[in-house]
């Protein structure tokens, strides 16, 4: 017997637009649908904890803090939603209030959980460096590590591994350092 193989046709950003609206958080990458599940509390709680900082540091500087969920189109078939984006003041402007944004960020940011670290360490990842984020950081509640890569030609290079005991510091955002712990909370 011939083995079938099944092709499922792409979707596209306009036909997530035409779904009915089900609660569900949805990415596509290269026309595939990826569900996110609902983050647990801890998750938030990072989440939380990352944006005051971040508010923080744009309310001196300038720039624009959102968080998810909030689609990052990139092209028709590639769409995601981080956690955290952050855009620097000059780039801020290019993001219409009204609309999906379609540029991409200085900074995005992921909360890993186990549902979906293989995704934010592959595919995201790949899709954020090939559309030119400069600076990527995905953060370990568990075990509560920062990973801070920064953009390098075509592909992230890990720049820092900030753990508890350590300052966090960002190049993108510039003079923006914080002691880890401090977005772990008591969790």
């Amino acid at each position: 017997m011939t083995p079938v193989r099944v092709v499922r046709p792409r979707v596209s950003y306009a036909d997530l637009q035409q779904a009915p609206e089900d609660g569900r958080r949805y990415e596509l990458y290269d026309g595939e649908v990826f569900v996110v599940p609902a983050p647990i509390p801890r998750h938030q709680r990072v989440v939380q904890n990352l944006e005051l900082r971040l508010l923080s540091y744009v309310q001196s500087r300038g720039g624009l803090v959102l968080t998810s969920p909030i689609d990052i189109v990139f092209s028709e078939f590639d769409v995601v939603q981080p956690d955290i984006v952050f855009f620097s003041r000059d780039r801020a402007q290019l993001v219409d209030p009204d609309r999906a944004i379609r540029d991409a960020p200085g900074l995005a940011v992921e909360v890993l959980s186990p549902s979906t670290a293989a995704t934010d360490r592959g595919k995201k990842m790949q899709m954020l460096a090939r559309y030119g984020v400069p600076e990527y950081w995905l953060v370990d509640p568990l075990a509560r590590t920062l990973e801070i890569y920064r953009l390098s030609a075509d592909a992230y290079a890990l720049e820092q591994i900030a753990s508890e005991d350590d300052i966090a510091r960002s190049r993108i955002l510039f003079e923006l350092s914080f002691p880890a712990c401090e977005i772990f909370g008591d969790w």
